[in-house]
């Protein structure tokens, strides 16, 4: 049930950096799939605020810890008041699974439309 995604020529991507990603011979791609187009792959900044933070504690969500209400307290101040709350995830199949819950609860359908 689990499919690589070029069944035909598989990639190996071995490292990436930025925007690129690199595969075992070294060719550059353009990194259209994963959850990088905030920052990109490597970044010194976020790589230094990683290390703080697992230094420190490495866990999700679940448990409680003061940088999570802090974190929130500052984003919503960047928001319309309207969108005062904030749900932590690990990942897009859980904000979208977290996203159709809401929607679900909140209008009583069950209906979704999807792209494959």
């Amino acid at each position: 049930s689990c499919k690589v995604f070029f069944a035909k020529d598989p990639l190996k991507i071995v490292r990436a950096q930025g925007q690129y990603m690199f595969d075992e011979k070294g060719e550059k791609y353009l990194d259209c799939i994963n959850n990088v187009a905030h920052v990109g792959h490597s970044h010194p900044y976020v790589i230094k605020a990683a290390t703080k933070q697992m230094e420190l504690l490495n866990t999700n969500s679940r448990f409680l810890h003061d940088n999570l209400v802090q974190y929130a307290q500052r984003l919503t101040a960047t928001l319309p008041e309207k969108l005062s709350v904030c749900y932590f995830v690990n990942s897009g199949s859980e904000a979208n699974d977290l996203a159709l819950r809401l929607a679900r609860q909140y209008r009583g359908h069950e209906d979704v439309i999807t792209l494959e």
